[in-house]
C-alpha cells in the first residue's frame, strides 16, 4: 500500500528533500550539496543515494512510496523534459525518465516557482484554495498560477513568470533577462532598493535612508512602518507597481487568492494591504474582491509542492 511520497526542491547551492505521507504531513525534511560539476551529472544520483539512505532509516520500502516530485530551477515541459538549466549546468533532458532509471519510483517534475505555488496552495497560505496566483519576492520576482487545483504551465513551462511582465516601456536600465521595464525591477527585493537609491538622488526630502551606506529593502519597510515619509512614498510606487500588474493578471485567470511571498514578504501586512489597495484600483470589477494573504511555508514550500505534484500524477 502506498503511503509515502518525497518532495525534492533542486536549488543551486542545496537539494532540498522531505518524506511526506500522501496526506501532506512531513516525516522528515534534509539537504544534500547540488554538485554542479560536470554539467551536474551527479545531482540525480546523489538524490537517489540520499533517498535509499533514508528510506533505510525509516524502515520505508520502496514499493510504500507512490511518487517522487520534483522542482527543477528551469522551465520543464508536461512530459518531464527540462529545458536547461544554467546555474546547474543541465542542458536538455528529460529529468523524470532520468530519475524513474536512479530509483524505480513514479517521478513528476516541474518548474520550481510554479511547484512552490503548489505547495502554498496544499499546506500553506492558499490552504482550501483551489485557484491562486502566487508571487514570490525575493532577488528577483517569480511566481505560479494554479487553477482548479493544477499548476498551469504552459507549452514551454514558463508560464508564471510573473517578475517580466512589461510595467514600465520607457525604463532604459535592462533587467537581467534583458527585457527593459519587468516587473522585477521594480518590486524584487533589488528592484526595492533601486527605487530607493534613485528616490534619494531625486529629493532633498530628509529621510532615515539617508543615513544607511547600503540600504536593503527591509531598511525601506522598516522605515515607513515608522513614518517616514520617503520610504512611504517608496512603499506606495512598489505597491503601485505590484497591484497594478497582479489586476492585470487576474483578467485573465480570476484567482480566488493572491498569495505574496519570498523574502520581502517578510514585511508582513504593509506589503499586502497597499498591494491589495492597488489591486482594487486597477481590477475588473469581478474579480476585484480577491482575497490577499502572506506566504506559510518559507523555504519548505518547495518539498511541499513538489510532494503534491507527485501525489497528483
Amino acid at each position: 500500500m502506498e503511503k509515502y511520497a518525497v518532495g525534492v526542491d533542486i536549488g543551486g547551492t542545496t537539494v532540498k528533500i522531505g518524506l511526506f505521507t500522501i496526506e501532506g504531513k512531513v516525516l522528515s525534511k534534509w539537504e544534500i550539496e547540488t554538485r554542479k560539476e560536470s554539467n551536474g551529472k551527479y545531482i540525480l544520483s546523489d538524490i537517489a543515494k540520499s533517498l535509499d539512505e533514508e528510506f533505510a532509516k525509516q524502515h520505508i520500502e520502496k514499493d510504500e512510496v507512490k511518487s517522487i516530485g520534483v522542482g527543477v530551477p528551469g522551465p520543464v515541459t508536461e512530459d518531464g523534459k527540462v529545458l536547461g538549466c544554467v546555474n546547474i549546468g543541465w542542458d536538455v533532458f528529460n529529468i523524470e525518465e532520468a530519475l524513474i532509471k536512479e530509483t524505480g519510483i513514479c517521478v513528476k517534475a516541474g518548474n520550481d516557482a510554479n511547484v512552490a505555488a503548489l505547495g502554498e496552495l496544499w499546506q500553506g497560505g492558499g490552504k482550501g484554495c483551489s485557484n491562486m496566483v502566487m508571487v514570490t519576492l525575493g532577488t528577483g520576482v517569480g511566481g505560479g498560477i494554479i487553477v482548479n487545483g493544477k499548476i498551469i504551465a504552459g507549452t514551454n513551462g514558463a508560464a508564471g513568470e510573473i517578475g517580466h511582465i512589461t510595467v514600465c516601456k520607457d525604463e532604459k536600465e535592462a533587467c537581467n533577462c534583458g527585457k527593459h521595464g519587468c516587473l522585477e525591477q521594480y518590486t524584487s527585493a533589488t528592484g526595492i532598493v533601486r527605487l530607493a537609491v534613485n528616490a534619494l538622488k531625486t529629493t532633498d526630502k530628509e529621510s532615515g535612508l539617508r543615513k544607511f551606506d547600503v540600504i536593503t529593502a527591509k531598511d525601506v519597510f522598516d522605515l515607513a512602518k515608522s513614518g517616514d515619509q520617503l520610504a512611504l512614498e517608496i512603499v506606495d510606487h512598489f505597491a503601485d507597481t505590484l497591484g497594478s500588474a497582479l489586476a492585470q493578471i487576474s483578467c485573465v485567470v480570476d484567482p480566488e487568492i493572491i498569495v505574496i511571498g519570498g523574502g520581502v514578504s517578510k514585511a508582513g501586512e504593509i506589503i499586502t494591504d497597499n498591494v491589495k489597495k492597488y489591486y482594487q484600483k486597477n481590477a475588473f470589477h469581478a474579480s476585484r474582491n480577491t482575497e490577499f494573504r502572506l506566504a506559510l511555508l518559507g523555504n519548505d514550500a518547495g518539498i511541499y509542492g513538489a510532494a503534491k505534484l507527485g501525489i497528483d500524477k
